[in-house]
């Protein structure tokens, strides 16, 4: 039996000719073929990037870079954390309930930082 976090995950595509996997393209991005067969991530990813973002609203957040296991890249928004305090290297999950393929990406650490009583 799946947890909500295994159902959560993602879909992506994996390019039939060279192997590659991306997420939201139409084309492969390595050899530019259209034949891309749908798989599904479980999600748990590795932030590579990450930054806090102030445009568009008041409130700041967070943006990522989080490296996926099956070896594609994608920027997505962290929550769980104050934006400043998402690192590199964080292990992140899909939220769940979310809906990846609707819009905006979200993620959630897997393991909350500690609470630091100085700021």
């Amino acid at each position: 039996m799946q947890t909500v976090h295994e159902e959560a995950g993602l879909n992506y595509h994996r390019c039939r000719w060279c192997g590659t996997a991306s997420f939201r393209r139409l084309l492969c991005p390595v050899c530019a073929s259209s034949d891309l067969k749908p798989e599904h991530s479980a999600g748990p990813g590795v932030v590579v990037r990450s930054g806090v973002v102030h445009r568009y609203t008041e409130a700041a957040r967070n943006e990522s870079l989080v490296r996926f296991p099956e070896g594609f890249v994608f920027r997505c928004r962290v929550v769980g954390a104050a934006p400043h305090r998402v690192a590199v290297g964080a292990r992140v999950r899909p939220v769940a309930g979310g809906a990846p393929d609707a819009g905006e990406v979200v993620f959630e650490l897997c393991e909350p930082p500690a609470h630091d009583e100085w700021f």
